[in-house]
C-alpha cells in the first residue's frame, strides 16, 4: 500500500510539473545526408544558434530529444549524398531499417512501387499533421496516387548566386539590382564583360564526371523553351532534340569559352565563389542561409551578396526544383510505441518547417510561407517567385538512373571533348532504354 501510495504520489508530482513520466524509453534510427556536423552541434539544442542544412536538422533532432514527453530518442546515421540511397536500399535486406529517413521526391517513387515506404495520412491525422496546410506543390510531392507517403520538408530549386561587388565592376548593375540576361546571346556577352572588365570568370559550377548541377541547368534551359525532359507520363524523353540541342550548346560554349571551370568539383566551385574570384555561382537555395552569413560575418571574400531567380532566356520562366520529404520504411518488427514516436517526430519536424526553411530552402506549410516571419527571412523577396516557375521530372521510377546517365553524357562534352551532336544521340537513347526498363 505504502509503495503504491508513493508512486502515485511521485506520478501527481510529475504531472503537475507538466510533464508525463513515459512507461520506458523508446529508441528511433533516423537515416540522413545533409553532413555530419555533431562535433559543433552535438548537444545544442537552443535552434537560433543552428545554421545551414546540417546545424538545423542537428539541432531540431537535440530539441525533440531534450523535450518530449514519450522518452523517446532519435539517433541519428549520417550517410554521405552520394551513396545515400545505395545504403538505405541495403537496409531492408540486412534487417536494420531505420524509422525515418529522408527522401528526395525525385527517388520517392522507386520506394512505393516496392512497397517499402509506409502510408501516413492516418498516422498525420492521429498527431494533428494537417495535410490540407501543405501547398499545393508539396503535397503534390509526397503524394502517388491518392496515398500520401511522406512529410514533405521543403521545395528547393536553383538559384543565381551573386557577388554583387563583381557585378558592378563589370557594369553589370542597374539601380542597385544585377542587370541579369534574357537570352543566351546576352548571357555569353555578359560573360564576356565580365572577364574583359575583371578578369574573374562569370559562372562557377560544379562540372565533374559526377556532379549533378549542369543536368539540372541543361533541364532548366529545355523547360524554358516549352518543352519537357521526360514525358509526363515517362514514355519518351525529349533530350535530342531542338531544345535539347539549344540547351547543350549553350553549355558547351560556356565551357569552351572559358566562362566555367570544367576543374571544379561542388566544393571548389563554392569556395571560388565565397572568395570572390567568380561573379555568378549556380548552387541552390540551400545555402542562401550560409552564404548570407559567411557575406556578413566579414571574412569571406565575398561581402555584398544577392540571390536572384534564375533567368528566363528562352520563352518561359522554369527552373529545376526537388523537395526534401521524410518516410517511414516499412518494417514489420517496428513496435507501436515506435511506431507513435516516429509519428511524434514527424509532427515536431512539420511544426518547426518555418525553422527548415531558414537555411533558403522554401517552406511547404501555407501558413509558413504567408507568415510576416518566413517573409522577413534574408533574400526572400529575391526569390519569392521560385514557387511559381519551379519544375520537376515527372513522379516515375529511375529518376536517379536517368540523371546518372545525363550527367555522364554531359560532361563528355567539356571534359572530353565529344560534341553536342554525339552526345545528344547516346545520352536519348540510353535514357529512353531506362524508362522502358522501369516501366516493366
Amino acid at each position: 500500500m505504502r509503495n503504491s501510495f508513493l508512486a502515485a504520489l511521485l506520478t501527481g508530482t510529475v504531472l503537475a510539473l507538466g510533464h508525463a513520466a513515459p512507461a520506458h524509453s523508446v529508441e528511433l534510427n533516423l537515416i540522413r545526408f545533409f553532413g555530419d556536423c555533431a562535433n559543433e552541434y552535438g548537444n545544442v539544442t537552443e535552434l537560433d544558434k543552428a545554421v545551414g542544412e546540417c546545424g538545423i536538422i542537428q539541432v531540431l533532432t537535440n530539441k525533440f530529444n531534450a523535450e518530449n514527453d514519450l522518452g523517446a530518442t532519435v539517433n541519428t546515421q549520417t550517410v554521405d549524398w552520394g551513396t545515400y540511397y545505395d545504403q538505405l536500399s541495403a537496409t531492408y535486406s540486412t534487417g536494420s531499417i531505420p524509422d525515418i529517413a529522408v527522401m528526395h521526391r525525385s527517388v520517392l517513387p522507386n520506394f512505393t512501387t516496392r512497397n517499402l515506404v509506409e502510408p501516413l495520412a492516418e498516422g498525420f491525422a492521429e498527431v494533428g499533421v494537417d495535410t490540407k496546410d501543405f501547398a499545393p506543390a508539396a503535397l503534390e510531392a509526397v503524394t502517388v496516387g491518392e496515398t500520401v507517403y511522406g512529410l514533405p520538408f521543403d521545395l528547393h530549386a536553383l538559384l543565381f548566386h551573386i557577388n554583387m561587388d563583381l557585378m558592378e565592376q563589370a557594369g553589370l548593375v542597374q539601380n542597385g539590382q544585377p542587370v541579369l540576361p534574357s537570352s543566351p546571346e546576352e548571357l555569353l556577352q555578359h560573360a564576356k564583360q565580365m572577364k574583359e572588365r575583371t578578369g574573374k570568370n562569370y559562372f562557377a559550377m560544379e562540372s565533374g564526371a559526377s556532379e549533378f548541377m549542369p543536368v539540372r541547368l541543361f533541364n532548366t534551359w529545355v523547360w524554358q523553351q516549352g518543352q519537357d525532359v521526360i514525358a509526363a507520363d515517362g514514355s519518351a524523353a525529349n533530350l535530342d532534340s531542338d531544345a535539347g540541342r539549344a540547351a547543350a550548346e549553350l553549355l558547351a560554349t560556356l565551357y569552351s569559352e572559358g566562362h566555367i571551370n570544367s576543374r571544379h568539383d561542388y566544393a571548389a566551385a563554392e569556395q571560388a565563389f565565397l572568395a570572390g574570384d567568380v561573379a555568378i555561382l549556380i548552387n541552390g537555395t540551400w545555402v542562401v542561409d550560409s552564404y548570407s552569413t559567411q557575406a556578413e560575418g566579414g571574412e569571406a571574400g565575398l561581402k555584398n551578396y544577392r540571390v536572384a531567380n534564375l533567368p528566363n532566356l528562352f520563352s518561359q520562366d522554369a527552373v529545376w526544383s526537388d523537395s526534401h520529404l521524410w518516410v517511414m520504411p516499412v518494417d514489420q518488427s517496428r513496435s507501436d510505441e515506435e511506431q507513435k514516436a516516429a509519428l511524434a517526430f514527424l509532427a515536431f519536424l512539420n511544426e518547426h518547417n518555418y525553422d527548415w526553411a531558414r537555411t533558403g530552402h522554401l517552406a511547404v506549410r501555407t501558413s509558413v510561407l504567408e507568415s510576416e516571419q518566413f517573409n522577413a527571412l534574408p533574400q526572400r523577396s529575391n526569390y519569392a517567385e521560385t514557387s511559381q516557375i519551379a519544375r520537376a521530372l515527372p513522379a516515375i521510377p529511375g529518376q536517379r538512373a536517368i540523371q546518372d546517365i545525363m550527367v555522364s553524357e554531359l560532361s563528355s562534352i567539356w571534359l572530353a571533348g565529344k560534341s553536342v551532336d554525339d552526345v545528344l544521340p547516346s545520352m536519348q537513347r540510353r535514357v529512353e532504354q531506362t524508362l522502358r526498363r522501369s516501366q516493366r
